[in-house]
């Protein structure tokens, strides 16, 4: 019997849900919209295009540019709150907003601490934070005269930025000494591109302190996290950091909860940390949205990041940042060279790694964007939750080899499935 079309129209009775905006479309946005749909949230996405990560997976998608007033109108239009999967989005073009009567969150005010490493240098040191001694590079001079602050010979070491834009170790470049750095510093000057020179800090390593802030004032901390940087991109995250006195974490989770509300966050705010090899903890960067440092978050906490920041901006009481595993290693997977010599990972799907990495690590969680896979682009990242903090070489060592296997299709330990059977 054929089955005959209802010609009756479904009554649908129609849902209040809170609507959240996000300026940006990537992987940020769509486990942002992972959370969403938990909470029975609607997540709004600005994207640039349709097959962004984001507009994948989210029905409600402005297709339009982060630098364009009448598009953040679009988005914004009707939605409870703003908040963004980046921080590129002028802030001037957030103050008319602001004035216009939408409501975002972090505001501009806060926002352009983390676009501008200058002003928010700046800002910091005004409030007692300890940071790296720096200098603004508007000549030649300014270099010079800062590098003999430092008491540094020619052949030391230092570190030119540029004061906006920039990330995954674009626009920082280090320095040998100070020829070198005259020669960055030039080209920067040369192309009109604002500069800033800092010390070269001798580092034991990179921690991040994870906080989330409501409106209401409201904050939560999750554990600091050890950050492990390959050619300037993260590569791992360790959580809880290991080794880290407990006097030392609680510190850096005040330091990075005062700054929140020093500086008037609202949502998830990421202190990217350097820890000195005496110990002492120096704020290296600022990123006010969800973050790579807390991707662990999605299976090691009891509240992950993204349902955070979304608690957060439309001021609900915020979640438990407790770990449910002693320690978690998140690795990113990143986009395999191409090219002669190259192996063929373009012959094997995503699809059947997955099915080969499942077979030899079943406990794998794994988090794809979406992305087409591109040498160094972060094309997704997985977690590895452990029982035993001394079995954290062995934890790090897995998520290594299954991070290359996804990125490679080829194990780096030379691990065949077949010899397996």
């Amino acid at each position: 019997m054929m089955a005959v079309p209802s010609t009756r129209t479904p009554v649908v009775a129609p849902l209040v849900t809170p609507l959240v905006a996000m300026v940006g479309g990537g992987q940020l946005a769509r486990m942002t919209h992972q959370a969403a749909i938990a909470l029975g949230q609607t997540l709004r996405v600005l994207a640039t295009a349709a097959d962004e990560s984001a507009a994948q997976v989210t029905p409600d998608v402005v297709i339009g540019s982060h630098i364009d007033l009448e598009d953040l109108r679009r988005v914004a239009a009707g939605a409870d709150v703003l908040t963004f999967d980046h921080e590129h989005v002028p802030t001037d073009l957030l103050e008319k907003l602001v004035a216009e009567g939408v409501n975002v969150a972090p505001p501009p005010q806060a926002l352009v601490h983390a676009q501008d490493k200058l002003v928010m240098r700046r800002r910091l040191e005004a409030l007692g934070a300890p940071v790296p001694r720096y200098a603004p590079v508007d000549s030649i001079d300014d270099l010079d005269a800062f590098a003999r602050t430092l008491d540094a010979a020619d052949g030391a070491p230092l570190v030119v930025k540029a004061v906006r834009g920039g990330y995954d170790g674009r626009g920082v470049w280090m320095a040998r000494d100070l020829r070198q750095a005259r020669d960055i510093a030039g080209r920067c000057l040369a192309d009109g591109l604002p500069a800033l020179v800092e010390e070269r800090v001798t580092l034991r390593r990179e921690l991040s302190a994870l906080v989330a802030r409501s409106p209401f004032g409201q904050g939560a901390a999750w554990p600091v996290v050890q950050t492990v940087q390959r050619d300037g991109i993260c590569v791992q995250v360790i959580a809880p950091a290991p080794g880290l006195a407990g006097e030392s974490a609680a510190a850096a989770q005040r330091l990075a909860l005062r700054l929140a509300a020093e500086l008037g966050v609202v949502g998830v705010l990421a202190v990217e940390l350097f820890e000195t090899t005496d110990g002492a903890l120096l704020v290296n960067e600022l990123a006010m949205r969800p973050h790579n440092s807390g991707h662990w978050t999605m299976d090691g906490s009891r509240t992950s990041q993204f349902e955070q920041h979304l608690r957060a901006v439309l001021d609900y009481p915020l979640g438990d940042t407790d770990a449910i595993a002693p320690v978690t290693v998140m690795a990113n997977v990143l986009g395999a060279p191409r090219g002669p010599g190259a192996p063929a990972t373009a012959a094997m799907s995503m699809d059947e790694r997955l099915h080969h990495l499942f077979a030899r690590m079943p406990d794998a969680r794994v988090h794809l964007y979406g992305k087409a896979e591109r040498p160094g682009r972060k094309i997704g990242h997985l977690n590895f939750l452990g029982t035993d903090p001394a079995d954290l070489g062995n934890l790090r060592e897995r998520a290594e080899l299954a991070a290359h296997w996804l990125a490679h299709g080829r194990w780096a330990d030379g691990w065949d499935p077949h010899e397996q059977r």
